[in-house]
C-alpha cells in the first residue's frame, strides 16, 4: 500500500483493513469519524436486504477519504477542491474486489448530484458536509447528466448506497464492529 500514492490497487483485504486501523477512526467532515460512518452505512444496506457485495460497497465506499486523512497525518483538512475520493477509492479496491463493489463506490458522488437533480426537497436532507462538497463536485446534474446516470449499469445500486450514506451519519449509533464485516469481504476477494 502507497498512503501518498491513492493510485495503486490494494493488493488484500488485509491492507484495506489496516488503512481502516490507521485512519477511520478519524474524524472528517461529519459529526461521526470514518469508521462509525462506514459501519452504520453497512447496517443499514444489510438492514435493508441489500446484496453481500453492495454491503461490501457500503462498508468502503469512504476508503478513498481515508487518503486524505493519510496525507496529512490524520487531521482532516478541509479542501477548497473536490478530492475525487470516490475514483480514488474504487480504484484502490479494485485490486481486490470486482464491478459490483466497485461500481457504486465509483458512483456514489454521482448518485448524490444525480438525486439532488431529480428530487429537488433530497438537498435539505444532506448533512452540513455533502453539502459543501456538493458544490465543490458540480452542484445538482443537468438534464443531460441525469440521462447519462440513469444509462450506465449499477447506477441504482449506487442510488441505494447514497441513501445509506446519507444515513449513516449518527453519533453514538450501536453497531457492530469492522471484525464482523472481515469474513464478507473474505469471500468477495477476487482469488
Amino acid at each position: 500500500m502507497s498512503v501518498g500514492s491513492a493510485a495503486v490497487a490494494a493488493a488484500s483485504v488485509g491492507e484495506i483493513v489496516t488503512l481502516y486501523e490507521r485512519y477511520a477512526g478519524d474524524a472528517y467532515d461529519e459529526r461521526v469519524s470514518q469508521l462509525d460512518h462506514a459501519l452504520q452505512t453497512a447496517a443499514l444496506a444489510r438492514a435493508d436486504g441489500a446484496s453481500d457485495e453492495l454491503v461490501a460497497a457500503a462498508l468502503l465506499h469512504d476508503v478513498g477519504h481515508l487518503f486524505h486523512l493519510a496525507a496529512n497525518d490524520g487531521r482532516w483538512v478541509p479542501a477548497d477542491e473536490d478530492l475525487a475520493h470516490e475514483s480514488i477509492g474504487a480504484r484502490y479496491l479494485s485490486g481486490v474486489f470486482g464491478p459490483a463493489v466497485t461500481g457504486p463506490v465509483a458512483l456514489h458522488v454521482a448518485a448524490k448530484r444525480y438525486r439532488c437533480a431529480v428530487d429537488p426537497s433530497y438537498r435539505a436532507t444532506l448533512s452540513p458536509g455533502s453539502v459543501r462538497s456538493l458544490e465543490l463536485q458540480g452542484g445538482p446534474m443537468s438534464a443531460d447528466e441525469v440521462a447519462e446516470f440513469e444509462a450506465v449499469a449499477g447506477s441504482d445500486d449506487a442510488a441505494r448506497l447514497r441513501g445509506w450514506d446519507d444515513a449513516g451519519k449518527v453519533d453514538g449509533l450501536d453497531v457492530v464492529p469492522f471484525e464482523a464485516y472481515r469474513p464478507l469481504l473474505d469471500r468477495l476477494a477476487r482469488g
